[in-house]
């Protein structure tokens, strides 16, 4: 029996964004919720050294993420426009293509993590102690990253049908098993009875996987309820060179464009650590925080590539339009109240992580700055999320490199050779470009739906 479905060719679509955006805004800020208890745990149960190192793994482990990304995104994309086309045998073949795609890269980046992994995050920092731990952490995440992927792709083929409810309910799950496992994991103990020798920060990284494990479970039995699975043959998972090539084609740029997150936070972090391991914890613990309030704008960006998705497919070009216009405004309002919150509440959110006045201050600072920015994220967002259900991906990596490596490059180089190396100067000088940035990108990009639609429509 198939699970309701949502219409994302006829339905209002502020209807839709509430349908499909909060339940994925709600999963994304359970998600972040989960990263933010592992890193209290770190800092609160184990030390502040391990709290750098988590922090320091983020370039290494959000390349995992960007691989993950750019598959759903594809899958999202191919199905969310086969259905559009009311073909739902292709859509099944699409998801089925994708799966085994994601299981090979998955197997790629086990082998290629375990044997180079420790090689970049010692060219982050070196500290023996925080790269030892480091590695502990992600040498289990890269053991689990088929796991982290299919779960990804799942999700993806589930949000192509309006569904965000199911990867949601799984987040929420995820999140509270967290709080159960990361301490009997890190201590080896429930309460004050000894089970097994503590896990340190290894625990934090299984926790991890156990709970990926449990949700890829759930998620392909919600799959299993769907006519994507009605419509399943065997022969669906041999490798056709077409649909690969179209997978890739959607996956590789997206992919590489959030690999420029990683690159761009690598940089960060390498900048960053010349104010010492204080600066390093305070940067990598406010980020995480920082994150959370952004969710809601990735749960909108979520139902615009569904919407957009779709409506190509199904040759619907002024509802793309129109969504694009109302999700802007809907983002922009959001990310300013974000902002607001994000300022007011700079040193309170610190003293989660730790009681170090340091880590405090680097973190709080970092905040404050960036929530001046909060605003234009949008800009970025929404426009993305369209190229992607336009199949237009290749868009997406180029901002990603200008954005994420070229800017903080020049910016940084430009503030500490011509006015000060100076933590606060950096950071604002960031976050000025980071608004320039973004209205060109709006107003480029909006002129770009425009002619794709034109393109279209003109006899």
């Amino acid at each position: 029996m198939s699970t309701k479905k949502i219409n994302l060719l006829d339905e209002d679509i502020y209807k839709l964004f509430i349908k499909i955006a909060l339940p994925a805004s709600i999963g994304t800020i359970f998600n972040n919720l989960y990263s933010l208890v592992d890193t209290i745990f770190a800092g609160r149960m184990i030390s502040e050294t391990a709290l750098a190192a988590i922090g320091q793994t983020f370039p290494v482990y959000f390349i995992i993420i960007a691989l993950g990304i750019g598959l759903s995104i594809a899958t999202t994309s191919n199905v969310a426009n086969s259905l559009g086309e009311k073909n739902i045998q292709k859509a099944t073949h699409a998801f089925s293509q994708s799966f085994v795609v994601t299981i090979l890269v998955g197997l790629v980046i086990t082998i290629i993590g375990l044997y180079f992994g420790k090689i970049i995050l010692e060219s982050i920092n070196d500290d023996p102690e925080t790269l030892k731990l480091s590695s502990l952490y992600m040498n289990v995440i890269y053991l689990g990253s088929i796991i982290i992927l299919l779960l990804m792709v799942c999700n993806s083929c589930l949000s192509a049908q309006g569904d965000t409810i199911s990867y949601r309910n799984v987040l929420i799950f995820s999140f509270f098993l967290n709080i159960i496992l990361n301490p009997i994991l890190i201590t080896g103990k429930i309460i004050n009875f000894e089970l097994f020798e503590p896990m340190g920060i290894t625990g934090i990284a299984i926790a991890t996987i156990l709970s990926q494990i449990i949700g890829l479970l759930y998620l392909l039995y919600k799959i299993s309820k769907t006519e994507i699975f009605e419509n399943f043959k065997n022969n669906y998972l041999i490798p056709k060179l077409s649909l690969i090539k179209e997978i890739s084609f959607q996956a590789i740029p997206a992919a590489l464009g959030l690999m420029m997150i990683a690159l761009g936070s690598y940089i960060l972090l390498f900048f960053v650590s010349r104010f010492g391991n204080d600066a390093i914890a305070g940067f990598s613990s406010a980020g995480r925080y920082e994150q959370l309030l952004f969710l809601p704008l990735l749960g909108l960006s979520t139902a615009v590539t569904a919407i957009v998705g779709q409506n190509f497919g199904a040759k619907n070009y002024e509802r793309i339009l129109e969504t694009y216009n109302k999700a802007m405004i809907t983002g922009v309002i959001i990310l300013t109240i974000a902002g607001l919150i994000l300022f007011i509440t700079a040193e309170d959110s610190m003293r989660l992580f730790t009681d170090d006045a340091e880590v405090i201050y680097y973190g709080s600072v970092y905040l404050k700055i960036y929530a001046l920015g909060f605003p234009a994220f949008p800009f970025f967002f929404i426009s993305n999320a369209s190229f992607q259900g336009l199949k237009k991906a290749i868009i997406v990596m180029y901002m990603a490199i200008l954005r994420f490596v070229l800017v903080p490059i020049v910016v940084i180089l430009f503030v500490n050779n011509f006015i000060e190396e100076n933590y606060i100067y950096m950071f604002l000088g960031l976050t000025l470009v980071h608004w320039i940035i973004g209205v060109l990108y709006y107003f480029y990009s909006s002129n770009k739906i425009r002619k794709i639609k034109s393109s279209y429509t003109t006899p």
